[in-house]
């Protein structure tokens, strides 16, 4: 099997057997084109079959000296997939990716922002236009429910179970779960329908989609960006935020306040407890300064 084949065939796995997103997909590919790139360019005539460990580490070092540590991981990453795809597939019998190791790198805390700079975003929108109505209803939603980026654009109006209080949302892997929603979100959303959205015209094909443009049809995540770093050049944040950044602000703050961090593995779709525990060091954080702040002691010199 050539690697056109290969990748062809391993890109057919991850979307119909691992049932990943699109995006998702695009990335293990780009890891693993990256490394057929580098032995084309270096005229190494191996196949998927018979790629060695040592042309492996080629590569590597090659990708080092444009990398940081943490995208030479992800890298990485791709390419374990890929080779356990090919072991599978009995395309090839061995893991020349077995004694690899990951370049180390430090744990990233994903960014938050106070609850009085998400006061501060909402309030700064400009609300004498419906898209300023509409933007207003987006973040809030965003926050109040820890979307993902995706899960925001894709939320259908058959989607709302308000008489129950949940809300219903397509995550990674095609996953559906459901998430609580506060009164008040709902009741922005229910104006938002009525004031905004009952007075578009609607394309056929978007009908039942929450979130629409001027000409009636799904956001696009860059409009949902946009809205977002608009906002925040508006107050003057400094922060580099992103739709991102209320999903963690979310968890965060439910941490904060006590919340069972098994709840919050479940509403914010998070099939490992390990993924949702980087909030415990966030949180770890905040009770430090909660003690530097008012513990009698830490005001010594």
């Amino acid at each position: 099997m050539n690697w056109k084949q290969a990748i062809q065939s391993f890109k057919h796995y991850l979307s119909l057997e691992r049932g990943m997103s699109t995006n998702s997909v695009e990335n293990y590919l780009f890891d693993v084109r990256r490394l057929l790139r580098f032995l084309e360019e270096d005229d190494i005539q191996s196949s998927p079959s018979q790629i060695s460990e040592n042309e492996i580490k080629d590569f590597i070092t090659h990708i080092a000296k444009e990398l940081n540590a943490r995208s030479q991981s992800r890298v990485l990453s791709g390419l374990r997939s890929f080779f356990d795809f090919l072991i599978t597939e009995n395309i090839r019998n061995d893991d020349p990716m077995q004694l690899i190791e990951a370049p180390k790198i430090g744990r990233k805390l994903p960014d938050t922002l106070s609850i009085d700079e998400i006061d501060q975003l909402i309030s700064s929108i400009d609300l004498s236009h419906p898209q300023g109505e509409r933007n207003k209803v987006i973040l809030e939603t965003l926050y109040s429910c820890g979307l993902r980026v995706s899960e925001l654009i894709s939320l259908r109006i058959s989607d709302l179970f308000f008489k129950e209080g949940f809300i219903q949302v397509v995550g990674k892997g095609n996953k559906q779960r459901f998430i609580p929603i506060a009164p008040s979100t709902q009741t922005l959303i229910e104006n938002y329908q009525k004031n905004i959205r009952n007075h578009q015209d609607i394309d056929s094909q978007h009908k039942d989609i929450l979130f629409l443009n001027r000409r009636g049809r799904q956001l696009t995540r860059a409009m949902i960006f946009t809205i977002i770093k608009t906002q925040a050049e508006k107050i003057g944040l400094k922060k580099n935020i992103s739709p991102h950044t209320f999903r963690h602000s979310f968890a965060t703050h439910l941490l904060e306040n006590g919340a069972d961090l098994r709840a919050i593995q479940e509403m914010l779709g998070h099939e490992s407890i390990t993924t949702t525990e980087i909030y415990m060091h966030l949180d770890k954080q905040f009770v430090r300064q909660e003690l530097l702040n008012y513990h009698p002691f830490s005001k010594r010199n």
